[in-house]
């Protein structure tokens, strides 16, 4: 008689794949645009952060979004830990307020997105107005908007990795 062997099937450890992400969203972070189009850049990095926070909780949490901040810091010549701060703290709300609700489909992750955008812009804005950087809060809406159109973009190109 022959016993067929179970083996139930076992995800791989994305790893590699966040590692990979987070590479290719620092390039497109920091690879050069025409004037008119620069203004338009959205927060890619912030959106890697944000899509794995959400989908891969027992990969990418808090610390993470901290050493994803110092990087973006170190990336982009900013104050160090003006994005380390915000990514904390959007990844903190975000992970507490989904904290029950493990049903996340794509339209709830978007607005989570949304949300998520919204406060980290604003979150920059109250940091740079604290240190006396006078950058006017309604130059900061094409960087959402461009956001928020390029989430579709990133969840669909990452969702087999979701847990």
């Amino acid at each position: 008689m022959l016993i067929a062997k179970y083996k139930p099937l076992r995800k791989k450890d994305p790893l590699l794949v966040i590692v990979f992400t987070v590479i290719i969203a620092s390039v497109f972070t920091i690879y050069p645009l025409s004037y008119d189009i620069s203004a338009w850049r959205p927060f890619i990095l912030m959106l890697v952060m944000l899509f794995w926070v959400l989908c891969q909780p027992t990969w990418c949490g808090v610390w993470f979004a901290f050493g994803l901040g110092v990087f973006y810091d170190l990336l982009i010549d900013a104050p160090l830990g003006q994005n380390a701060a915000a990514f904390v703290l959007v990844a903190f709300i975000t992970r507490y307020f989904i904290r029950e609700k493990r049903i996340l489909t794509f339209l709830n992750l978007w607005f989570i997105s949304i949300l998520a955008t919204v406060g980290y812009v604003v979150f920059i804005w109250l940091l740079q107005t604290l240190g006396s950087v006078d950058y006017p809060l309604m130059r900061r809406w094409p960087p959402i908007i461009s956001s928020l159109l390029c989430w579709p973009l990133i969840y669909y190109m990452l969702k087999r990795w979701r847990l």
